[in-house]
């Protein structure tokens, strides 16, 4: 199994948060030996819905797209935590769960179109204007589409997966207006779900003529290429790049963001002990409405990995992993820096 890297394990040392303990109570209700309660529906809730179980497991089953089914289930029955309710009730009536703000479909028209949904635009809207320009120096003219809109994953994660179709369409709709071939994502969350959460969890199918692309790996690309440079900044502070949340599920892109993080600054980069393939997330997936304590004990244990490997700065490029990590970074004397910035001051004249 893949208990032994599973974060919340790690932490709590609590069987019934491991992906084994989760399965059972799952299986367990279906084989009648035992009756939904509150504990058990926490169990299920509790689930992390990072991709570390599918990317570590000797098998290859779709953990958390099979849990997300369950708590389904679970939210049509009635038996979901309140908060469930609460948010779904909210995404009735506004496009995100972190904001507000009156929010326009494009009618602009491009060949690529940048995706800024709603992390990036109200957790960390540093990460798009540094984007745009990093886009602008490969020759690109991105179209910003889905300001402030959820793309659907936190919902399907909640088991509200009506709520995360709605969503799904109104993304799908405003590609359609701009008629791009090409959609940029900053974050490798983003990437998964539009190529493959959308199919496999909500039944949507993604359309074959607009291509998902990531930023992080097509500048690396540029880089490698040598169709984007880069001078290195000036810094004695130790640093290391910290895998965003969701990064597990994109093994293809863990060496893109190393690669450029060690073209802007002076000295290699330390590593922290949770990377890569068995990186751990930190609290911005749905445990931050569900069960908040579990969230912060995530996004801590991220930053106590870095302080006890002496770091004093992170980077990372996903604007909501960004934002988690600032909220407690002081109390471990560690400074976060969006990789995206960095980059984009770091862009030879």
């Amino acid at each position: 199994m893949c208990r032994h890297v599973d974060p919340l394990d790690q932490i709590f040392h609590r069987e019934t948060l491991t992906p084994h303990g989760i399965a059972l109570t799952a299986i367990s209700e279906q084989r009648g030996l035992i009756t939904w309660n509150e504990d058990w529906v926490d169990v299920i809730f509790s689930e992390v819905d990072a991709g570390i179980a599918q990317a570590n497991c000797v098998t290859d089953q779709p953990f958390s797209d099979a849990v997300a089914l369950v708590k389904a289930d679970l939210v049509k029955a009635g038996l979901a935590p309140d908060s469930v309710y609460k948010l779904d009730k909210k995404l009735q009536n506004q496009a995100s769960p972190f904001g507000q703000d009156p929010l326009e479909t494009t009618t602009n028209k491009g060949s690529t179109a940048l995706f800024v949904g709603d992390e990036s635009h109200f957790l960390w809207p540093e990460a798009i204007e540094a984007a745009v320009k990093l886009l602008e120096a490969l020759g690109e003219n991105p179209v910003l589409i889905s300001r402030g809109k959820s793309n659907g994953f936190l919902a399907s994660s909640l088991g509200l997966l009506d709520t995360a179709r709605k969503q799904a369409s109104t993304i799908l709709k405003e590609l359609e207006v701009v008629g791009a071939s090409k959609l940029v994502v900053l974050s490798p969350g983003d990437a998964f779900t539009f190529s493959n959460l959308y199919n496999e969890r909500l039944g949507i199918s993604w359309p074959d003529t607009v291509e998902v692309v990531d930023l992080i790996t097509l500048l690396a690309n540029a880089l490698s290429s040598g169709e984007i440079s880069f001078e290195p900044a000036v810094t004695d502070k130790t640093s290391a790049y910290v895998d965003p949340t969701h990064a597990s599920r994109a093994p293809n892109r863990y060496e893109s963001p190393r690669l450029l993080l060690r073209a802007i600054l002076p000295e290699t980069p330390l590593e922290l002990f949770w990377r890569k393939k068995r990186t751990h997330p930190v609290g911005n997936t749905s445990l931050q409405f569900t069960h908040p304590e579990l969230a912060k004990a995530l996004t801590q244990g991220r930053l106590e990995d870095a302080r006890s490997r002496g770091i004093e700065v992170l980077y990372t490029e996903d604007p909501s992993t960004l934002f988690h990590l600032q909220n407690h970074a002081q109390e471990y004397n560690l400074e976060i820096r969006g990789l995206y910035e960095k980059l984009e001051a770091s862009l030879s004249s």
